[in-house]
């Protein structure tokens, strides 16, 4: 599969994706491995991130296995590891299997190191298919459009919620955009580009006091 067939809107490809049993199976597995599981800091069930990342993925040209590896993309690394990644390919098939390994930064419980995990999921992205890119790209947008949506109703104090702080998360992610912007630009990549560059502009509003705590500067409005 091309670059840009991958990225394509299903609509403009001439025939609409088609969503089976399959997916509905693996919506229903998943809701049962992450069962209990909530975002950050939040009780919103974590499944709605899962279908928040399922939804991108058929918005930006997936086809089914993708839509199914979205929906499964987090269960390895939160959910058992190894095993439960040779289930989903017992289950779902190879090509959703290794979708969902290309999208796991952590297959151990304690994880390895933030940042050492970090650096090496970015360097394993550059040989990534363009699939696992178009996967990893939703899961990524999905998180920062919702850090953008809590930081505005919270402000600063939302870096608490994260291992790396303030720096290390917005380093990650303009990382990220940029590793994804090395192969042909699409309308999904255009997306986060634009969310990241949001987040950094509202981080950007505030600065550290002596006291250590951050202050909002004006904005002229």
């Amino acid at each position: 599969m091309s670059v840009k067939r991958a990225n394509e809107p299903a609509a403009k490809r001439g025939s609409a994706v088609k969503l089976g049993p399959r997916f509905r199976r693996a919506f229903l597995f998943a809701a049962d491995k992450h069962s209990g599981q909530t975002r950050k800091a939040s009780t919103i069930p974590y499944i709605a991130h899962l279908m928040g990342v399922a939804s991108l993925v058929l918005e930006f040209g997936g086809d089914e296995d993708m839509a199914i590896a979205a929906l499964l993309h987090d269960v390895v690394e939160d959910c058992g590891g190894v095993p439960v990644l040779k289930e989903v390919r017992r289950r779902f098939g190879p090509r959703v299997a290794k979708i969902v390994d290309g999208c796991t930064d952590s297959f151990t419980d304690p994880k390895p190191p933030w940042r050492k995990r970090k650096e090496t999921y970015i360097r394993h992205l550059k040989k990534a298919k363009a699939e696992t890119r178009l996967v990893s790209a939703a899961d990524k947008l999905n998180n920062v459009r919702s850090i953008l949506a809590d930081y505005r109703e919270v402000g600063e104090s939302i870096w608490v919620r994260f291992n790396a702080g303030r720096e290390g998360t917005l380093w990650y992610y303009r990382s990220l955009v940029e590793e994804f912007l090395r192969r042909e630009p699409n309308r999904l990549i255009g997306e986060l580009e634009l969310a990241v560059r949001e987040l950094e502009a509202s981080a950007s509003l505030a600065r550290p006091h002596n006291s250590g705590r951050y202050a909002v500067r004006s904005s002229g409005r």
